[in-house]
This record gives C-alpha cells, structure tokens and sequence, in this order.
C-alpha cells in the first residue's frame, strides 16, 4: 500500500472517529442535562438519534436533538428515567473507550509503518 493511499485512509478514519466521538460528547451533554433536570416538572428528556447522525456523517452540523420517545411521563410532566440515563452514562462511556482505543491502535500502525520506511 502506498504512502498516499495509507494517508487518504488515515484522514478518512480520523475524520469518522472525529464525528463519532463528536456525538459521543453531543449526547454525553444531553444525557447530563437530563439528569441535572430529573426533578424539574415538565422536563422532556432530550436524545439524539445516535445510528442516523452517525450514518448520516453530518460533520459541519451539530446532531438533532429529539425527545426521548416512549418513556414513561410522572404526574409533574417530568419523563427522565434515572435508570435509562445512567445507562446512557455507561454507555457513552465505553463507546468513548472502544473509539479512542481503535484511533490509538491506528496510530501505532502508521508510526510503525512510518518508522520502517526509515528503515529501508
């Protein structure tokens, strides 16, 4: 593989973990407005569509928001779910994890590459 074809593939895949993890810290804000407005009657939780904003690689545009559907609504009009949005947390979390991971490993592979060529 050439040196211009690793590059373009490089820039290709940095350019999706940059989106992905993006909306990781969309909906990582969201889940913790979320959480901070658990007891504000009235309050709708607040979700991204996170496989459509993905798919739809929308890098120059921030990620819609949408009300959480399907969720059950407290006398107050209040709809979060403690449970749902810690979930969310883990979640989130380990999705950062696996993304940074995966871009860490990629840097490896092109340093290594990179420092075999000046081997040669």
């Amino acid at each position: 593989m050439g040196l211009a074809l690793q590059d373009g593939v490089f820039h290709r895949l940095a350019a999706n973990l940059e989106h992905y993890m993006n909306l990781l810290g969309a909906r990582q804000k969201l889940v913790a407005s979320n959480i901070a407005n658990a007891d504000t009657p009235g309050y709708k939780t607040r979700d991204i569509d996170f496989q459509g904003e993905y798919q739809n690689q929308l890098a120059q545009a921030a990620p819609a928001v949408l009300e959480a559907p399907g969720l059950v609504v407290k006398n107050d009009g209040n709809n979060v779910s403690l449970d749902r949005e810690a979930r969310l947390l883990a979640e989130n979390a380990l999705r950062f994890n696996v993304a940074s991971n995966f871009a860490k490993a990629q840097i490896r592979v092109i340093r290594a590459a990179l420092q075999e060529g000046r081997n040669l």
